[in-house]
């Protein structure tokens, strides 16, 4: 099984499984170029993969979904059962795509690459960082540790480009203390998330009544996908879950997550909460982008919200967190037991910028106990 060890010591060994030899060709030079990475064999569908995996077994696999002979979510399914492994989706930019994407994650995947119809040699060489980034959260991602029913576990958006800085909020928000607005007493909650943040999403919105307070989420997702994981989530919940749209107002029974591809702020108009939908460059390597979120919640609901940060790699959200914890927000981070990757939650409590941490399984009711204090 791969771990944090021979993520850090060794190179990380991959397989692809793609039906289409121009994705195993580019995807194949790209990881390749990476030090850290060895790509040990590829496939055309997942019988030819079978054969290679009686010799050998990868540290992270690269599947497509749709291919001859065995598709790849009852590839996955097999996999997971047999000989969990993290699994990183290949999957086309449609609707049909995020849907079986969506049922791909259900069945135990943590991350996704996406490929457009045309212009794929292009499209995945620009998509680099995105690419290398995919595979090294899923190098260290703790399989065993999933507890909910997976869904999507995503990471930066595709338009990563290797020659972009790492940007701060500062690039979407301006840095500033929470502003004189009038009293309110609503309760908001924060929630941030990258690799492994899905299950978690999941499992706390499953565990909330349908009174339960305004909540905005930021799960690092590619644009095409975020729909698909906010409507199933609706239909399994109690709360609504949607994709939130410019001008949407935060209420209570309402989870608002951040649409793929776009930033989320927190906005007040008298005492009503709303989020604007905005575009702009990545912040720290994200888009949408935890600490943009958060920052927006430290200057626009402060004492009234609820902030919390979940299982993800890197450190989006730790600044943001920080700015919460000044301006008087509530600050909980996942722990490092039922965390898939402990990174962004360290991260947060290294800055003491944590009041609580606690196990994914005690985190709804602590929103609960948050909306009736």
């Amino acid at each position: 099984m791969p771990a944090t060890d021979s993520y850090m010591k060794d190179k990380i060994k991959v397989m692809i499984i793609d039906d289409s030899a121009l994705v195993r060709q580019v995807v194949s030079e790209i990881l390749k170029n990476d030090p850290k990475i060895e790509v040990i064999a590829t496939a055309a569908d997942p019988i030819f993969a079978e054969k290679y995996l009686e010799k050998q077994w990868p540290d992270v696999i690269i599947l497509d979904i749709e291919m001859p002979r065995m598709d790849g979510i009852t590839f996955l399914r097999k996999i997971m059962r047999e000989h969990p492994t993290p699994v990183v989706i290949c999957s086309s930019l449609t609707d049909n795509g995020a849907e079986q994407t969506i049922a791909a994650m259900a069945a135990g995947a943590v991350g996704i690459i996406t490929k457009p119809q045309i212009g794929l040699k292009d499209f995945l060489n620009e998509s680099a960082v995105a690419l290398i980034d995919a595979v090294k959260s899923a190098a260290v991602a703790e399989i065993k540790k999933t507890i909910a029913p997976a869904t999507p576990s995503l990471t930066a958006s595709p338009t990563t480009a290797i020659s972009r800085p790492k940007l701060s909020a500062d690039a979407i928000i301006a840095p500033g203390n929470s502003r004189n607005l009038p009293e309110k007493t609503d309760r908001i909650v924060a929630i941030g998330a990258s690799t492994g943040g899905t299950q978690a999403i999941e499992q706390i919105l499953k565990a909330l009544p349908a009174d339960s307070p305004g909540i905005v989420i930021v799960q690092h997702m590619p644009a095409g996908f975020t729909k698909a994981f906010a409507d199933r989530l609706n239909e399994i919940c109690t709360v609504e879950v949607r994709e939130a749209v410019d001008g949407d107002e935060v209420r209570r029974g309402r989870v608002l997550i951040a649409p793929g591809g776009y930033h989320m702020l927190l906005k007040r108009r008298g005492t009503a909460y709303y989020v604007a939908v905005t575009e702009g460059p990545l912040v720290n390597r994200h888009r949408p982008s935890v600490d943009v979120l958060f920052r927006s919640v430290a200057q626009e609901a402060s004492k009234n919200a609820l902030g919390i940060l979940l299982t993800g790699m890197g450190d989006d959200g730790a600044a943001g967190m920080a700015e919460m914890h000044a301006s008087g927000v509530r600050c909980i981070a996942q722990d490092e037991k039922t965390c898939v990757v402990f990174g962004m939650p360290r991260e947060a409590i290294r800055r003491g910028a944590v009041d609580r941490v606690l196990p994914l399984q005690q985190i709804a009711a602590e929103i609960i106990a948050f909306h009736q204090s």
